[in-house]
């Protein structure tokens, strides 16, 4: 006899609604599973019932999650972003969870209604990069230094050649802040920058966006765009709920 597997509840992101909401349905392991809330008070859960296990956030599943919060920022104006693979025991488990948070929620709803989340990443042009690099006087003077000479001969030299590279990319990294992220940053509700990921990543920024101010931020960004676009790229993504903005933790306290 085969045992049949337990299942739980997965929770895709928060919501605030006193009506009950129908959300369709997703794919997920290998079956469509029906969308539903479960709810607290003016605070809600979209959630799907699946088997309880972990769930890896591979390709396929990564946009599963992100397309149905997708979906329901176009139903709803208040979306609380909850990441991926978060599976808890019972309905039972997340209206506790929701009684539990709630004070936090009540303060959160008001600060992210009518908001979403932007990132813009800006990426220096590798042909860009290293002309910058190699018009410096110093950085052209210490190469010179270091040809010819072995390791360890040309290693005070190296470090140098280091530092003046290093002051460069922070130049540069400077002027896209006061040029590109200052703008943008005044234009959004709330804004952050993240680590840069890669070494030609010169900026790695996060925003929180009113909705009605959308088109007056998209054309910020196509500004900035027009003047750089041939020193940088740009990656432009959203809208998303407010990750970056948003610190809840999902715990079930035991009782």
């Amino acid at each position: 006899m085969i045992e049949e597997q337990e299942k739980g509840i997965y929770v895709f992101c928060g919501i605030q609604t006193n009506d009950k909401e129908d959300f369709g349905s997703v794919f997920l392991d290998g079956e469509e599973r029906s969308v539903f809330t479960i709810h607290y008070k003016d605070a809600a859960m979209v959630a799907a019932e699946v088997p309880m296990k972990i769930y890896h956030p591979n390709k396929e599943n990564l946009m599963m999650h992100q397309q149905l919060v997708s979906k329901v920022m176009t139903e709803n104006d208040t979306v609380i972003p909850i990441s991926f693979g978060n599976v808890f025991h019972s309905v039972e488990d997340i209206e506790v969870l929701l009684e539990n948070l709630y004070p936090q929620l009540k303060e959160l709803f008001p600060a992210i209604k009518g908001k979403m989340e932007l990132g813009l990443k800006v990426i220096g042009k590798t042909d860009w990069l290293k002309s910058q690099v190699y018009a410096n006087e110093k950085v052209e003077k210490l190469t010179g230094q270091l040809r010819g000479k072995t390791e360890m001969a040309g290693y005070y030299d190296r470090i140098q050649l280091g530092g003046a590279t290093q002051e460069i990319f922070s130049s540069i990294i400077h002027e896209i802040e006061q040029d590109v992220y200052t703008p943008l940053e005044g234009s959004a509700e709330a804004s952050k920058v993240n680590d840069p990921v890669g070494e030609k990543m010169l900026l790695n920024a996060s925003f929180l966006v009113d909705r009605e101010k959308e088109t007056e931020f998209d054309q910020l960004v196509n500004d900035a765009h027009e003047k750089w676009k041939d020193k940088v790229d740009f990656q432009y993504s959203g809208p998303w709920p407010a990750y970056n903005f948003v610190n809840i933790r999902l715990t079930v306290e035991e009782s």
